[in-house]
């Protein structure tokens, strides 16, 4: 069982992303609906997986992101988008993302993403 934060200002994408767990029997930890709180999530919570929306308030997920790795370097943080512009993906990448999720997504590639991340 991954122990998983989920950030997303989406109710919705976290209801989705629940069910995911659910189904891949995986622990959801914390959830986060903007950048500050998804740090303080991750630090408290200390997770495997970190699911993290890109587009959030308050503070977006690539300055998260770079605040986590900063924090704990061999974080497991999945970026969630609905862009594919592959600049600021390969930004996130370079800044320690381990991998990234295109919105709209199927249930398969999240449960994929997120064994192969933690096995990384």
């Amino acid at each position: 069982m991954v122990r998983i934060v989920i950030a997303d200002d989406s109710d919705a994408i976290r209801m989705v992303m629940k069910d995911i767990l659910n189904i891949g029997q995986h622990e959801l930890v914390a959830e986060a609906t903007n950048g500050i709180e998804a740090v303080e999530a991750y630090v408290k919570s200390k997770p495997d997986v970190l699911l993290l929306d890109m587009a959030m308030p308050k503070k977006d997920g690539l300055t998260a992101l770079k605040e986590i790795i900063v924090i704990d370097p061999n974080a497991n943080i999945v970026m969630i988008t609905a862009s594919d512009n592959q600049q600021t993906m390969k930004e996130c990448m370079n800044a320690g993302a381990r991998a990234y999720i295109l919105k709209p997504f199927n249930f398969q590639e999240v449960l994929d993403i997120i064994s192969q991340v933690e096995k990384s």
